[in-house]
């Protein structure tokens, strides 16, 4: 059955990477599995949460333009999480405000990555974006692959997380599209509720598949 796509395929104008393949999931899904089984199997994988941490760590980028708009969020150890959490949380324009700063610097990011790969000549890449559905780039891979687990489990390992509280998790989960949503657009589903050796059959067959 063919799912439908917010945005359809273009066709891209390059000839390596030749397949990308575009990795998302809501939050505590699984994401980090799935994205270790790729590497591990010799895809390079581009993660958007680790482009973000990079720029926002000692000597990032992202540090001068954050500290400017919200101003001691920052010091030479990088941004305070903390600090900068409670700066944006419940507070969409700050959100907004610091989503465009970051989001032009992980897509320059995604293209050094894509740049280096092709210079090694990769045939297939990853890419690794929790809300690749919520913005219009889901026309940019040959395949998307969502990874899911019950909601109950979700819950459960959002919790575990440092910081991580009843209100910050339904805050998340309102900014992010349902998982069943995902489900139905996407090219394959990856479980990683049903132990790590079926997220990997089902990732492993989804790539055997579709590319």
């Amino acid at each position: 059955m063919t799912r439908r796509r917010l945005h359809p395929h273009k066709v891209r104008p390059r000839r390596w990477p030749s397949r990308i393949v575009g990795l998302t999931g809501s939050i505590a899904m699984g994401k980090s599995t799935a994205t270790s089984f790729l590497a591990r199997a010799g895809i390079p994988v581009f993660s958007a949460d680790a482009a973000v941490h990079k720029l926002l760590g000692p000597r990032g980028l992202a540090l001068a333009p954050v500290n400017e708009r919200f101003p001691g969020v920052t010091s030479d150890k990088g941004v305070d999480r903390a600090a900068l959490g409670k700066a944006v949380f419940a507070n969409p324009e700050a959100l907004a405000a610091l989503e465009a700063i970051l989001h032009p610097m992980v897509k320059d990011a995604r293209a050094r990555f894509f740049q280096a790969s092709a210079l090694k000549r990769h045939s297939i890449v990853a890419v690794e974006i929790p809300l690749l559905f919520e913005t219009p780039q889901n026309d940019l891979f040959d395949m998307i692959a969502v990874v899911s687990a019950p909601a109950f489990l979700q819950r459960q390992r959002a919790l575990r997380r440092p910081g991580m509280t009843e209100a910050k998790l339904k805050a998340i989960l309102a900014r992010q599209m349902p998982d069943a949503k995902k489900r139905r657009l996407a090219d394959a589903v990856i479980p990683s509720g049903l132990g790590k050796r079926e997220t990997l059959r089902r990732l492993t067959r989804a790539l055997k598949s579709k590319l």
